[in-house]
């Protein structure tokens, strides 16, 4: 066998030992679910076996499956459903992913049937989980259906169910093993939430029964067979009784029925899993444990065939697995060695790029105008690391490690010996000139120049530079330890070595990358910049303030048009408005927005959270409210009864994808799976379809283009169609299919 390993004992006592060849973590595919049925095979049918214990030969227990094996597998059905019609490609689809779950529920009987005529006759063998390390998804589903967990006492460790995260939910066995080990509100937190648990939070769950040392491991599962532990799950034994009682109880009554509301709150029933999960775990409940998993089978056999599942797998999963893993960088430049960067600018963002290069290892110089606003970045820093230390969530010695590689200065010449130098000064032409001839005066001819800019084109600024194929754009998004985007502009100049050492530094600091090409706003602001001003034209339009917050949410935005406005600043809103106007006329522009920015910020000082007032209020005590003066802006008020709710979420999510489009017409974007991960990661664009040409392609573009020309007749030319629209309704094709991205190795 390839995938596992499997030794028996002198105490009759199998170690399956599961080690992939060629793979750094372990995951589920379709060859290591028949390995492992091959091996149950084997435990069960040698006499000399009295159990079995499995481990990982790896740093992680398992990683979960293989997304590219479901998305095969989604491919399959819709060819069958052009060739064999919709019953016979969801049984295939059902009988397919059922697989794994019914090889579970076998392990769960220790060999037996899952059949009733089999239970009762000869008792199965107790199998043991040693989990060695991270186990997620259906590794962690492995997990469950053993008979006793054990997990190695390591703080890296991590253990969850996040299918959701991805559109799907755990589909062998989970729901309905977790719901039966906890309270029900309980178990359905953890499968909406798709948390990762550290093993002493996951023992509190009972979700594993033990953490021991690492080398006591294997011994310590060895030891629960040799002690007489049984092959059965609790739910297997008579009278057995759930932990929240019957669902249809008092309890059940105040778990289910708040448990939809909560869903529908936070949702917006735009995710068919979530929706799943509450309707497998209330049915399950209800029924033995092997029809609860048939009925878990056939639910996920059906979300697996939503355009939802298929294209958050492909965008979450299979393009940012794509991008992680360097599929933008140039195949023949040398990987580049950056051992030492140089952060120019310790204000808030200045102050995170050093702080995740310095957890990435790298040394850090933090440079500033004088030494004690220099110091007073790293001071910042360390109270924030330190806020985390005194809640648990940070070690002092890491908080200590990780302070001890960022020198703060003043001077210049200390950037002399950096690999990367990236300047996060105030967003002002003039003072990043200033700083560009500082930087230049003193760096070494190999070192690679980053503005972290937002709007400044990267062109300009590199040509002020003594070397523009040595500068690109490195753009961070706030805050940048938390945000896992980072934006590449490249210059028309910008060489292939910047772009593969820019490419390098993001991944050793393990974010994810997307190349864009100079332009204004570049992509993430310039469409982000779209939603925003749509709600500030609803809001001119006189649709109520709260109304447009709510249909952003509904939508699938995590915030509202307004509330991000205050968040990015409803003054440098009018900052980039005006500039726009002065460089393209003011037919660039729409006059209603400039009057509502304008009375904003110029008037009445309204600068965003900032300064405690925009949009919104912030009082010091108290969630914020949005100000009762917007009213007073709104030239007319329209009837909220008048308004059609469906049509204001169409205008927010269309208006996004249709600059996206714009976007990759004009060649600012040139990769369909840097639109899709960037549009969910840089702004939070509807997670549920997939990102921005995801969200066109699950419509159809003919259907797509259709909006655009209804919304234009009603709203205006912004709505217009571009060309390319046009051009593939016409040929009725996707963005996936007219520009499928070419598959290669990472470099």
């Amino acid at each position: 066998m390839a995938n596992f390993k499997l030794d028996v004992d002198a105490d009759g006592i199998a170690l399956i030992t599961w080690d992939m060849p060629d793979r750094s973590m372990n995951v589920i595919t379709l060859d290591a679910i028949e390995e492992l049925g091959a091996v149950v095979d084997k435990v069960t049918n040698n006499a000399a076996i009295k159990g079995a214990v499995i481990t990982s030969g790896k740093e992680a227990f398992c990683g979960g499956a293989d997304l590219t094996m479901l998305e095969r597998m989604g491919a399959l059905y819709a060819g069958m459903m052009k060739n064999e019609g919709e019953v016979a490609a969801a049984k295939f689809i059902y009988e397919e992913s059922r697989k794994l779950s019914l090889l579970y529920r076998r392990i769960e009987m220790g060999g037996k049937e899952t059949t009733a005529k089999d239970k009762g006759h000869t008792p199965g063998k107790p199998w043991v989980c040693a989990l060695n390390g991270t186990a997620m998804g259906g590794g962690f589903e492995l997990a469950l259906a053993c008979h006793h967990r054990v997990a190695a006492d390591n703080p890296k460790t991590r253990l969850g169910l996040p299918e959701i995260k991805i559109g799907l939910f755990p589909g062998a066995g989970g729901t309905q093993r977790v719901a039966r080990m906890m309270q029900p509100a309980d178990a359905l937190q953890f499968l909406l939430k798709g948390d990762q648990l550290k093993t002493d939070r996951a023992k509190a769950m009972k979700l594993i029964d033990n953490v021991v040392p690492q080398a006591d491991l294997i011994e310590t599962a060895k030891d629960w067979i040799k002690a007489g532990g049984k092959a059965e799950a609790p739910w297997d034994v008579k009278g057995f009784k759930l932990p929240g009682g019957p669902v249809y109880s008092k309890a059940g009554m105040m778990t289910f029925p708040p448990a939809n509301a909560i869903y529908r709150r936070e949702t917006y029933d735009n995710y068919p899993a979530a929706r799943a999960i509450l309707q497998v775990v209330y049915e399950g409940l209800q029924l033995p444990i092997d029809t609860a998993l048939r009925v878990e089978s056939r639910w996920f056999a059906k979300i697996l065939r939503s355009p939802e599942a298929a294209s958050m797998i492909r965008t979450l999963f299979v393009n940012m697995q794509d991008l992680n893993k360097g599929a933008r960088r140039p195949a023949n430049e040398p990987a580049v060695s950056i051992t030492k960067v140089g952060v120019v600018g310790a204000g808030f963002m200045g102050a995170g790029i050093a702080q995740v290069s310095a957890a990435a290892g790298l040394q850090v110089v933090l440079v500033d105008r004088d030494q004690e606003t220099a110091d007073k970045g790293k001071a910042a820093l360390h109270k924030a690391l330190s806020d985390r230390v005194m809640k648990g969530r940070m070690k002092g010695a890491d908080r200590d490690s990780l302070l001890e590689k960022i020198t703060p200065s003043a001077d210049y010449a200390a950037l002399k010996d950096c690999d990367l130098i990236i300047e996060a000064v105030f967003e002002d032409r003039k003072v990043k000139s200033d700083v560009i001839a500082k930087i230049q005066a003193v760096i070494g001819d190999k070192a690679i120049f980053a503005s972290n800019t937002s709007t400044l084109p990267i062109s300009s600024l590199a040509a002020e530079f003594k070397e523009p194929a040595r500068f690109i754009g490195i753009h961070f998004f706030s805050p940048v330890d938390r945000m896992m985007l980072v934006e590449l502009i490249l210059g028309k100049e910008t060489g292939d070595r910047a772009l593969a050492a820019a490419l390098d530094y993001v991944r050793a600091i393990r974010k994810t990358p997307i190349v864009v090409n100079d332009s204004r706003g570049f992509y993430t602001s310039r469409v982000v910049g779209t939603y925003i001003r749509e709600g500030h034209l609803m809001l001119a339009e006189g649709v109520p303030a709260a109304m447009i917050e709510n249909v952003g949410r509904m939508a699938g935005m995590p915030v509202g048009p307004l509330s991000l406005n205050d968040e990015v600043a409803v003054d440098l809103a009018w900052k980039i408005l005006k500039a726009t106007e002065a460089d393209l006329g003011a037919a660039a522009i729409d006059p209603r927005q400039k009057i509502l920015l304008e009375d904003m910020v110029e008037k009445r000082q309204r600068f965003g959270r900032k300064n405690g007032k925009g949009f919104y209020d912030y009082p010091a005590a108290g969630p914020k409210k949005l100000w009762p003066g917007l009213a007073d802006l709104q030239p007319v008020k329209l009837d909220p009864d008048t308004i059609d709710v469906e049509e204001l979420k169409d205008r927010l999510l269309a208006m996004q994808a249709l600059e996206t489009a714009r976007c990759f017409e004009e060649k600012v974007l040139t990769d369909v799976r840097e639109a899709d991960v960037g549009s969910i990661l840089g702004f939070g664009f509807a997670p549920f379809s997939g990102g921005t040409l995801s969200y066109i392609d699950m419509m159809g573009t003919t259907t797509f283009v259709a909006l655009c020309k209804k919304l234009e007749a009603k709203y205006g030319a912004r709505f217009a169609p571009n060309k390319l629209l046009i051009d593939m309704a016409e040929h009725d094709q996707s963005f996936y299919q007219r520009f499928a991205p070419e598959k290669k190795k990472a470099a």
